[in-house]
């Protein structure tokens, strides 16, 4: 299988589903070999099937708590061992957990919830850096439009892990400039067919949602993974440390 990123190893957290799904068929296409960690979300078999067919190579499934880092740690030597190298790591697993108002949030859901967005991220790209290449190395932060205007009610926990991520990505692509790893993060806005919006959110507030978007329609996970495919490839390697919103001109950051 030939294409922009024939050859390459594409590890995409919690890509079992919805955005990571999407991300994980879109990179497959351009020709990576494709892995995918899950937890709640396995991957069906016509996922596979379907990276399969657009790669040329089996879709590599690992079931790993993210937020556990002997998992995380384990499951890497398990990438090193079978793959080498990995390119492309895109942090996808996140979460709202469950909506609660901050003075009615116990500190065991906080903790969550900032365990899920920031401590997976951690951990993955902790573990993932040592055996990352250089000039082709991509790493792609999920964040969300929470990050930037806060969410909706009973998101604020969320909201404030979201926007963590922006501080990570520009620190971390300092950090690794130098090793021409370039590190940038996505911001999407309201994404449908993803497990967050079925889980989280009612009818009527989507069809609210929709009708405040200029471009007309909800997002879905191909336009998320459009723009991840961009930042994976060789065109991005001069753009590093970069917030792109994917929102249909809801929010301009």
């Amino acid at each position: 299988m030939t294409g922009t990123l024939s050859g390459r190893t594409a590890l995409i957290t919690g890509g079992g589903t919805g955005i990571g799904r999407g991300i994980a068929l879109e990179l497959a296409r351009a020709g990576a070999r494709i892995i995918v960690t899950y937890r709640t979300h396995t991957p069906d078999a016509k996922f596979a099937a379907q990276v399969q067919q657009l790669s040329g190579a089996g879709l590599t499934g690992l079931a790993i708590d993210a937020t556990s880092e002997t998992e995380v740690r384990d499951a890497m030597g398990t990438v090193k061992q079978n793959y080498g190298s990995v390119d492309i790591l895109v942090n996808n697993v996140g979460g709202l957990i469950k909506r609660s108002a901050i003075a009615d949030m116990d500190y065991t859901l906080w903790r969550e919830v900032m365990a899920v967005n920031l401590d997976s991220m951690f951990l993955f790209t902790h573990y993932t850096l040592p055996i990352m290449t250089g000039d082709h190395g991509r790493i792609i932060n999920i964040a969300s439009l929470a990050g930037r205007n806060g969410g909706h009610a009973g998101a604020t926990a969320y909201a404030a892990s979201k926007a963590a991520i922006f501080g990570f990505t520009r620190g971390l692509a300092k950090e690794v400039a130098a090793s021409g790893i370039t590190v940038n993060a996505l911001a999407p806005g309201f994404i449908e067919d993803t497990p967050f919006h079925d889980t989280f959110t009612t009818p009527e507030s989507k069809a609210a949602t929709i009708q405040g978007i200029p471009l007309g329609r909800a997002g879905t996970p191909e336009d998320v993974a459009g723009a991840a495919l961009w930042l994976a490839g060789d065109e991005s390697r001069f753009v590093s440390g970069t917030v792109v919103d994917i929102n249909g001109a809801q929010y301009f950051g």
